[in-house]
């Protein structure tokens, strides 16, 4: 028994001695970090140079993306089709749009073979903040440019589109957007490129607002301010501006109208590039890959 009870006082203190020598100097010891604050949704999505992070940063901001990274060629060899590059004009990191003409597709839709889309957009998820309800009246502003050379059809290219969001029966009138800021090839003898400001009246047909030479747009960045009172009785307006010399190259409004979808759950607004290819791609020569320029988005509600 003596010499249990001695084993045992020499095991406790050589376990105390090795415990004591693996103590750290609190100083020296590497503090835990915190959990990082979380980017505040205020309604902005600015370009901030981690192109890799750039879906990511959509996301944050209370967006979200619709791009085709994966379809066609580009299951095999991906590619990120919006990422963040630096611009001279603007001496600053902006988000560039990629869509190619032969591969691109509809969100990997193999049953829609006649158009292609690189977006982004606030949908259901996104804060309501970020979405417009009956009355109340938000302000939207963006800065874009469209390359030189830039090539259309006399089919749209849509750059932005304020469109409804479907109720959980999926029976909301939101097939058609309510308002497009889209660019044409004109028919005809006339020829040249238009800039076109596009609005679909419920139960009615197309009709153009406002529109303009598209060649002042080109190799140029523009910024962008629309302002929308949703609502039956409501009222739009919308004004581009070019940046280098201050030019007002397109203005509309404000102007009262109908600006609601029939039991929707919202409208929102969707950027990027979405184009008409032709049935089973077939207009898809007379386009280019292009890559298209968006900096500085902003939602606000009045």
């Amino acid at each position: 028994m003596r010499k249990g009870i001695l084993f045992l006082a020499l095991f406790a203190f050589i376990a105390c001695s090795n415990s004591s020598s693996e103590v750290i100097d609190e100083k020296e010891q590497p503090k835990p970090e915190g959990p990082k604050p979380e980017q505040p949704v205020d309604g902005t999505l600015t370009a901030d140079g981690n192109s890799v992070k750039t879906y990511d940063l959509i996301k944050r901001s209370g967006y979200n993306h619709e791009a085709p990274d994966s379809s066609r060629e580009h299951k095999t060899e991906h590619f990120q089709h919006i990422q963040q590059v630096h611009d001279n004009q603007l001496n600053k990191y902006v988000f560039a749009f990629f869509i190619h003409a032969e591969i691109d597709d509809d969100r990997g839709l193999t049953n829609i073979t006649d158009r292609q889309r690189n977006e982004i957009k606030t949908d259901n998820k996104s804060p309501k903040s970020l979405v417009g309800q009956k009355g109340e009246t938000m302000v939207f502003r963006w800065k874009f440019c469209l390359p030189t050379g830039f090539q259309t059809t006399t089919k749209f290219s849509h750059l932005h589109q304020l469109k409804g969001i479907d109720n959980s029966s999926g029976t909301a009138d939101v097939g058609s957007p309510l308002i497009t800021l889209t660019a044409y090839s004109n028919s005809g003898s006339k020829g040249g490129q238009q800039l076109r400001v596009r609005y679909d009246k419920r139960g009615g047909s197309t009709t153009t607002l406002a529109s303009t030479d598209l060649a002042g747009f080109l190799g140029n960045w523009v910024e962008v301010e629309e302002k929308a009172c949703f609502g039956e009785n409501g009222s739009y307006e919308v004004t581009i501006t070019r940046i280098k010399d201050g030019k007002v190259l397109l203005k509309f409004g404000p102007e009262k109208m109908d600006m609601w979808r029939t039991d929707c759950m919202g409208l929102r607004p969707k950027w990027g590039i979405y184009r008409y290819l032709g049935e089973d791609r077939s207009w898809q020569d007379q386009l280019r890959d292009e890559e298209i320029r968006f900096a500085d988005f902003s939602i606000k509600k009045l």
